[in-house]
């Protein structure tokens, strides 16, 4: 599992964070930094609730057998 961010879409409300601390942080003022781009699988039920709740649908789950986006 990998996580990615669109920092267009990004307004910084912090959902992540609160629900998955060891993966995302947010700056005060700033937008989302992913500290654990490949969070482990005890950690998935965490970072699903990050995804989920983020209010501007900024941030996706890739798995391992999928490739993100401008990878061919």
């Amino acid at each position: 599992m990998k996580v990615e961010a669109d920092l267009d879409l990004c307004q910084g409300h912090a959902m992540c964070e609160l629900e998955a601390p060891e993966v995302f942080t947010v700056p005060k003022h700033g937008k989302v930094e992913i500290v654990d781009t490949a969070p482990p699988e005890t950690l998935r039920a965490s970072v699903e609730s990050a995804v989920r709740f983020c209010p501007t649908q900024a941030l996706r789950i890739v798995e391992d057998n999928e490739t993100s986006e401008g990878e061919s």
